[in-house]
């Protein structure tokens, strides 16, 4: 292997000076800048790029996860479905725990089948999740690769960015930015569809 020079000057995103806004800078940040590393290098296309950072609480409760998504094809792989990317040092909560220890049912946790970008090799498939509330919270989401969809290499398709939204007890829904939050009430819907890997190679 031949080292690189990473040069980043003072001042900019990834060399900031206070009080420049350091927020998210291990679980958002550092996944960009891999992906941008892979894909200057040619190394392989783009993973999921998020942790889909989840929070959701009120004076009693406190709840924090990251979610897991489509890791990106190489010259001779598929992509991983339903794995965390880059920074792989957390787990989710078992539903039953989840269950037991807060007031929220988890409706359904899958795959998103079909979701990775096609190529010669297929990226990883994204995941969706949905969680209903039985008290009043607030509901926060730190997350990416909502409108920039994780790139294809050498000919792969991109993979599907991902989308947050609430579906109230009435029947309303309510998209969410990757970056929100919204107080839920008791019925409401949590939904979370994470991004998917990108693809490598044309598609045969």
């Amino acid at each position: 292997l031949k080292a690189i020079d990473i040069i980043i000057p003072v001042g900019t995103m990834l060399n900031p000076v206070y009080p420049a806004a350091v927020v998210a800078g291990n679980v958002e940040t550092s996944q960009v800048v891999t992906d941008a590393l892979y894909g200057a290098l040619g190394v392989m296309a783009a993973a999921q790029g998020t942790m889909n950072n989840l929070t959701f609480g009120n004076k009693r409760y406190q709840y924090y996860e990251t979610v897991c998504g489509g890791s990106g094809a190489g010259p001779t792989f598929n992509g991983t479905d339903a794995v965390h990317t880059h920074m792989t040092n957390s787990r989710m909560t078992d539903p039953e725990v989840l269950e037991l220890r807060y007031p929220v049912i988890l409706e359904n946790f899958e795959v998103r089948r079909g979701s990775g970008g096609i190529g010669k090799f297929k990226g990883g498939d994204g995941i969706t999740r949905r969680i209903r509330f039985l008290e009043e919270m607030e509901v926060i989401i730190l997350s990416n690769r909502r409108l920039v969809p994780p790139y294809g290499m050498a000919g792969g398709h991109p993979g599907e960015c991902g989308k947050n939204w609430v579906e109230r007890s009435d029947g309303k829904r309510r998209d969410l930015g990757s970056c929100d939050s919204i107080i839920v009430q008791p019925g409401d819907v949590f939904v979370m569809q994470t991004p998917s890997g990108g693809g490598f190679g044309n598609p045969q």
